[in-house]
Formats: structure tokens, C-alpha cells, sequence
């Protein structure tokens, strides 16, 4: 009987960075995946390493920290098995402070603010400027997907995770195709967990205009605005994102994709011609109070979940990946998970 020491269901950018640091380890891994690794979350999203976004909860900040200062070398784990690099796009994301916030001394004044991006039109928003960078999740699950591919990883596409129980020192995981043994299993479904629900999100590319030549993140609370670089110099902009409780449902709507362009252009009138691209939408893993749940499953011996990382799930795979690994393989995790308990909503 084949027996891996860890099954991990979900081929997501936390499932596949998970598997690679419990490789690293010396951990035999099987990873499960329903459809094709990284097809969902994964390659839906803006990209942006927004570990200081003022409206992510604040219990966030411990592991979105740890997730920043192990991003190089994620990145390097990354090229070093995979040969390909992953270019950081942008360095500054310029952020508009939600209305509850207090006035702080970062506020950037009018003057400051041109200098930055004379092509901003800020109205009444206030805006701070953030050391944050973004990246390309296609290009990250290129690399990451190769990387896997790459080692003794075995990955299992179109083998839909149905059921889990202990058995033993063991788990019995059930699939459409069989049945799988391992030591432990994590749940890494993502939206598919039965422990979140999904949060659909609209969103859109345009070519940018000769008039704007964008290389800085504009975020507010309802918009942002993402450079895409294709060489030395952006070309495009992501747009996003609606924030809907619609299901799995991922149909995009022409109203809203133009709804989200008009409020882009609020902001940068040059975008009001700008070409549009491309359209999609995906589905965010979302927990009740917007936190990740890592840690082990209540009362299910050996049963473990990593899911719920809604808008952050490419900030926060590095840091994930590390702290599960260290929970799974008997270490200390490098920060508390206590607010990341499942017990909290288990």
C-alpha cells in the first residue's frame, strides 16, 4: 500500500508552497488538485504584497510580516528548481486611508503627492506612500508549478478530494479515483473547504496609454490600480476588484467590469481610453472574520487545514508554507497561530 507521511488536498499556491517546504524537509508528499493546479485563486489575483494594507484585519500584520522577509528566498527556492525568475513588477503603492482612519503624519501632501504621480487625481482621499512590491501570479505559478514538477512531489490533477478520516497513526482519504494513505493530511481547498466560502471578484487589464506611464500601485478601499511591466518598462495595469457573495459562479458582467474601469478613471482620468485587454473573475477563500485558518482540525487526529487567506493569498503563501511546516513536522511555528485557530470556527 502506497503510504505518503503527508497528503495535502488543493494544488493552490498554498498547497504547492506547502508541499515544496515539506519536501525541502524530507517529507514524502502527495498533493491533490480536483481540476489543474493553480487554475483557480491563484492566477486571479492582483498580486500584491500588501502587507500594510490598512484594511486588512490587524491580527493579519504578525504573519504577513513573516511572509515579506521570507519572500526571497521563496523566490530563489522557486528559480533555483524551476529556472525560472519571478520579477518583482513594482516597489510603492501609493494607499488612500479609509475614512475611519485618524490623520497621521504620513499623509502626503498635495505637493508631495504630484511628484509622486502627477497624473493622480486624489479628490478628497489621503493618500500615504507604502515600500510595498507586486508581482505576477502567472509568472509565480509558472515557476512554482515547475519547481514542484521538479522534484519527487507526487501531484495528482483531475483526483477530486472527497472525505478524510483517521484510521490509526494514519489518514484515509477518500477521492474519485481511490483512496489515499498518509501520516497527516492538510486541507488546502481553499474556497472548496467546507470550513470558507467563496468571495467572487471581477476584475480586468488594459493596455496603458503613452500619457501614463504607471509604475506605482494606487490603491483606495473600493479600486486598485496594478503596473504590469513586459521589460524595462509597465504596459499594462490589472483593475479590481468586485466583492461579491455570488457562490462558485465566475461569470463576468460587462456592467461591472466597466463600473470598475470608471471608478480607475476617477482616479486617473488617462485610463478613461485605455484598451481593455482581458476579463475575469475568481473566487476568494473567505472566513468569517477575513483570518486564515492554520492549524490542526479539532478532534481529527492528524487532520490539518490551511484555507481562508482571501485577498492575500499570494502575500501570504511563504509564511504559511513555513509555519505549517513547522507545526506538521513538530517544531515551534515561528509566530503564535492562536489567531489563525481553526478552534475559532470549528
Amino acid at each position: 500500500m502506497q503510504h505518503s507521511d503527508i497528503c495535502i488536498a488543493g494544488a493552490g499556491i498554498i498547497g504547492l508552497s506547502l508541499a515544496l517546504e515539506l519536501h525541502h524537509r524530507g517529507a514524502r508528499i502527495t498533493v491533490l488538485e480536483q481540476a489543474m493546479p493553480l487554475g483557480e485563486a491563484s492566477t486571479a489575483a492582483a498580486g500584491m504584497l500588501a502587507a500594510a494594507d490598512p484594511d486588512n484585519p490587524p491580527a493579519l500584520r504578525p504573519l504577513s510580516d513573516l511572509s515579506i522577509s521570507l519572500y526571497p528566498s521563496y523566490l530563489t527556492r522557486l528559480r533555483d528548481l524551476s529556472g525560472l525568475e519571478v520579477p518583482l513588477h513594482t516597489s510603492r503603492a501609493l494607499q488612500a486611508l479609509p475614512e475611519h482612519m485618524a490623520e497621521t503624519s504620513a499623509v502626503l501632501s498635495a505637493d508631495a503627492l504630484r511628484q509622486i504621480l502627477p497624473q493622480l487625481t486624489p479628490g478628497n482621499r489621503r493618500f500615504v506612500l507604502l515600500d510595498e512590491h507586486s508581482l505576477d501570479p502567472r509568472q509565480l505559478a509558472t515557476a512554482l508549478l515547475a519547481a514542484v514538477r521538479a522534484t519527487t512531489i507526487e501531484l495528482r490533477t483531475q483526483t477530486k478530494f472527497l472525505s478524510a478520516k483517521s484510521s490509526g497513526d494514519a489518514v484515509e482519504i477518500q477521492t474519485a479515483a481511490g483512496t489515499v494513505h498518509a501520516s497527516q493530511f492538510v486541507d488546502c481547498t481553499g474556497a472548496w473547504s467546507t470550513q470558507t466560502a467563496p468571495k467572487k471578484g471581477q476584475m480586468l487589464a488594459v493596455a496603458l496609454p503613452a500619457s501614463l506611464p504607471l509604475a506605482t500601485v494606487v490603491r483606495t478601499p473600493d479600486i486598485y490600480i496594478v503596473p504590469r511591466a513586459a521589460g524595462p518598462k509597465p504596459t499594462r495595469a490589472i483593475i479590481g476588484a468586485t466583492v461579491e457573495d455570488a457562490g462558485f459562479d465566475k461569470t463576468v458582467h460587462p456592467a461591472d467590469i466597466a463600473r470598475l474601469k470608471a471608478q480607475a478613471t476617477s482616479l486617473l482620468p488617462q485610463l478613461a481610453d485605455a484598451t481593455l485587454l482581458e476579463s475575469w473573475a475568481g473566487l476568494r477563500p473567505v472566513t468569517a472574520d477575513h483570518l486564515p485558518l492554520l492549524g490542526a482540525t479539532p478532534s481529527r487526529t492528524n487532520h490539518f487545514i490551511a484555507a481562508g487567506h482571501y485577498r492575500n493569498g499570494i502575500l501570504l503563501a511563504p509564511a504559511t508554507a513555513h509555519v505549517m511546516a513547522q507545526l506538521l513536522t513538530g517544531e515551534t511555528p515561528a509566530i503564535s497561530l492562536s489567531p489563525y485557530s481553526p478552534s475559532r470556527v470549528l
